[in-house]
């Protein structure tokens, strides 16, 4: 079972809230989570790409770094832990993103992956005039399938030809090729995202649901699986959870009760109201499961709170998932949080019993 961490690359982690830790991303920070992430032998670390944050009082996300550069940075930093950028399709050409990955891969040696960001946040990218019009809303995985094909060509072969609706490449050309094949992750909730992970990627990362239900998701790997099944690829799943932790059960559901107390209520309202642009959203896609709460403090995200042991146990029932093949860990404090995982609940957790604590 992979475990890994979903690295604070804007400020504030992933809680919406004035009374959640408060700190801005940095690359020293990122560097402290991945290397102890790395020193407790977890599988992988991942960051985002969110270009235009959610204001509010806690200015949630106006502060960010970007992820091919910082994850350049981590590989030069760390020997072991496999490390995945994120690239909003929107934004980069993709021979572009082929290259840089290449690069990322000789600076990591072959420890580089892919996180396919189709897009759905409007305003990242008409900000910057490259919102191609609403109707993309519908297209975007055609426009990410393009855009794959595209870089597994040059990946592959070392040239491209492809004559798309999105892109018309010129025999283009890049070499060296990487020195091993990069994986290729995707996010897909809806039907049509994990059709396109189980056609073109290597895992899916999919939101756990619920506070303290770690198998509520269960309908999310077995769909995976079943996506996966029509094209013969075998692609798994790595659910995202929140892990708010202490030493009793009481005093983590005082944390999250706090947390949730100081709801950023004006950054909440913009992060429900772009969610809802999306006028073809599937009942099961991202931008719905963000909706489906009056106040998704952590975007709806499955949330285990507890004492170590009580996390352990949840976090071994979310791995005995059928289809699960990883969970994606993030904290409502990083340093805190990766220490605590690494020394109080890792040993304690069934499906990591091949890990030995680092010394």
């Amino acid at each position: 079972m992979h475990i890994g961490v979903f690295i604070p690359i804007n400020n504030n982690g992933w809680l919406i809230s004035a009374t959640s830790p408060q700190y801005m991303p940095s690359f020293e920070l990122n560097k402290r989570v991945v290397q102890m992430a790395e020193g407790y032998g977890l599988d992988f670390a991942l960051s985002m790409i969110k270009l235009h944050g959610f204001g509010g009082k806690t200015e949630f996300w106006d502060h960010g770094l970007e992820s091919f550069t910082l994850m350049a940075g981590l590989a030069s930093v760390t020997s072991k832990i496999r490390l995945y950028a994120s690239t909003a399709v929107l934004t980069i050409p993709p021979a572009i993103v082929a290259r840089m990955a290449t690069t990322i891969d000789s600076i990591s040696g072959g420890r580089f992956g892919v996180n396919i960001v189709s897009g759905w946040h409007k305003v990242e990218y008409s900000q910057m005039g490259m919102w191609p019009g609403d109707a993309y809303f519908g297209k975007r995985y055609d426009y990410s399938t393009e855009y794959v094909q595209i870089m597994k060509q040059l990946w592959e072969t070392g040239t491209s030809d492809l004559k798309g609706e999105f892109f018309q490449m010129d025999e283009c050309k890049m070499s060296p090729p990487p020195s091993v094949p990069i994986k290729l992750v995707a996010a897909g909730q809806s039907d049509r995202g994990m059709e396109f992970a189980a056609q073109y990627c290597d895992f899916n990362f999919a939101l756990g649901e619920g506070v303290n239900e770690p198998q509520k998701c269960i309908d999310v790997p077995r769909r995976m699986l079943a996506a996966a099944a029509k094209t013969g690829r075998d692609v798994g799943s790595y659910i995202l959870y929140m892990v708010i932790a202490d030493e009793t059960d009481e005093a983590a559901m005082a944390k999250w009760d706090l947390y949730n107390q100081g709801a950023d209520r004006e950054a909440l309202a913009h992060l429900l109201g772009h969610a809802a642009q999306d006028v073809n959203t599937e009942a099961t896609s991202m931008a719905a499961a963000i909706q489906r709460s009056p106040s998704p403090i952590n975007f709806n995200m499955g949330t285990l709170v507890g004492s170590y042991a009580s996390i352990a146990r949840m976090l071994d029932e979310a791995a005995a998932m059928p289809g699960v093949k990883g969970i994606m860990l993030t904290f409502d404090d990083f340093l805190v949080g990766m220490e605590n995982f690494g020394t109080r609940i890792q040993p304690l957790m069934q499906c990591r019993s091949h890990v030995r604590l680092a010394a």
